[in-house]
């Protein structure tokens, strides 16, 4: 029977786990996109959406909490200043899992786990890039 199981362990003692988590967390902030099997995806989305909705109330104390789990000072800044306040309004579901197929070696499967907002933000710069390139050419009419 599996009652009470928590979480997936990965295989991995808890040690081993933790730095992971740790690590694919902190890659996830750094590129807002990773790509990972589905167990995994779904073991870090789990800490990752738990760190975002610390980040969006900026105080010493989330601070320190969410340093426990980052130990990159860069990230940890990145996620106070950008995506928590990005995430504001919004009351959960910070990432996606969007499903690519499976591995040639051992059939495991693999996802891209993303934060939600990143495509509309890359629409944006992409229209903005457009838009700054039509202007000189009108310009120079």
């Amino acid at each position: 029977m599996k009652h009470k199981i928590g979480f997936n362990t990965l295989g991995r003692r808890s040690a081993h786990r933790k730095a992971l988590h740790r690590n694919m967390t902190i890659s996830l902030f750094r590129h807002e996109r990773i790509k990972t099997t589905k167990a995994k995806a779904k073991a870090v989305r789990r800490t990752a959406e738990k760190l975002i909705t610390r980040a969006k109330e900026d105080s010493l104390h989330n601070r320190r909490i969410a340093a426990r789990r980052i130990h990159d000072k860069a990230v940890l800044a990145k996620l106070f200043t950008e995506l928590g306040p990005r995430y504001q309004s919004r009351p959960g579901g910070y990432t996606r899992i969007l499903k690519l197929g499976y591995r040639e070696g051992d059939g495991s499967e693999i996802v891209i786990l993303e934060l939600v907002d990143r495509k509309i933000k890359e629409k944006q710069k992409s229209k903005k890039k457009k838009a700054e390139e039509a202007k000189p050419a009108e310009e120079t009419k």
